[in-house]
């Protein structure tokens, strides 16, 4: 499905709720929250599902968006979702029921009835944008949402997935009047001094491979439970390790309570999809993720291996 007619879609029915992933990141909430403002704009009935795991960071955008606990909803649309596996414990019920699905993943599956997919777009956000000024005028109420989508899934313009497209969406959700700086300031240059001690002891106990172009590092429940870290000082922690000179390929090891989740950033001469899809996960070519059933030595050896498969074959 084009955006089009994804646009045409959403104008034809009603009653909606928007599905956002677990672990929801700027590109997952904003894309829902400024889907649903349009919605509402042209006088749809819209609500997000609520999103349990959004940390203080982002709870802000959610205010009088998220549903009721009575609400029944005619038609269900998930935003920023490659797969059902990415559905909190909350939108189980809806796994077998999504109507539309809009996402920018390679790896995406398919799962929904309808399925409006852009791989080449850096963000969801640049999708949900297009499919925005179908629906009607955009204001700042769903261009701010919409701006943080775009901004945080490109590391505020920086990776190498932004495009000129992203910077065009960016000025034209700008253009409405957005404040645009409060959020860059909140999201990008801003820094708890536990997420500073936090960046302290992975650079003590990251390792470095391929002659310093590929870096590991973990972040323990030992690290957490020490640094008494929230999820928000854990926010976007993947991006940190690719800041060091010469590093070209990094993965951050989340370890969780019996399964490590890793994310792999990488540059042009490696495939990062093809990396974690060798471990069961997937995304885009210079970012993705899998989640794996081991401890961080385990998980560490596990990417570094896929890594080497991938790069040498």
């Amino acid at each position: 499905m084009t955006y089009l007619e994804a646009a045409q879609f959403l104008k034809e029915h009603d009653n909606y709720l928007i599905l956002t992933h677990k672990r929801p990141d700027g590109d997952t909430i904003g894309c829902a929250v400024g889907l649903c403002h349009a919605l509402r704009a042209i006088g749809k009935t819209a609500w997000l599902l609520p999103s349990r795991g959004a940390t203080a960071l982002f709870r802000p955008y959610l205010e009088g968006v998220e549903a009721p606990e009575d609400y029944v909803p005619s038609c269900v649309v998930s935003v920023d979702i490659a797969s059902l596996g990415l559905l909190p414990q909350n939108a189980q019920p809806y796994r077998d029921r999504i109507d539309l699905a809009i996402d920018h993943h390679p790896s995406n599956e398919g799962f929904a009835r309808e399925n409006c997919v852009e791989a080449d777009k850096a963000a969801c956000g640049e999708i949900l944008y297009k499919i925005v000024c179908e629906l009607g005028p955009l204001t700042a109420e769903i261009a701010l949402p919409l701006y943080v989508a775009v901004s945080t899934d490109t590391g505020c313009f920086v990776y190498s997935n932004t495009t000129a497209n992203t910077h065009r969406v960016a000025a034209a959700l700008m253009e409405t009047g957005i404040d645009y700086r409060p959020a860059n300031k909140r999201h990008f240059r801003t820094k708890s001094l536990k997420r500073l001690k936090l960046e302290a002891r992975m650079l003590e106990g990251m390792h470095l491979y391929e002659e310093g172009t590929v870096v590991i590092a973990a972040v323990t429940l030992d690290m957490v439970r020490e640094l008494e870290l929230t999820e928000e000082d854990l926010e976007d922690i993947a991006a940190f390790l690719g800041q060091i000179e010469g590093v070209r390929h990094s993965v951050t090891i989340r370890q969780l309570k019996e399964e490590c989740k890793l994310s792999v950033r990488t540059a042009a001469d490696l495939n990062a999809s093809a990396v974690c899809a060798l471990l069961g996960g997937g995304g885009h070519a210079a970012a993705a993720g899998c989640t794996l059933s081991m401890g961080p030595v385990q998980a560490e050896e596990a990417i570094l291996k896929a890594i080497r498969q991938v790069k040498y074959g």
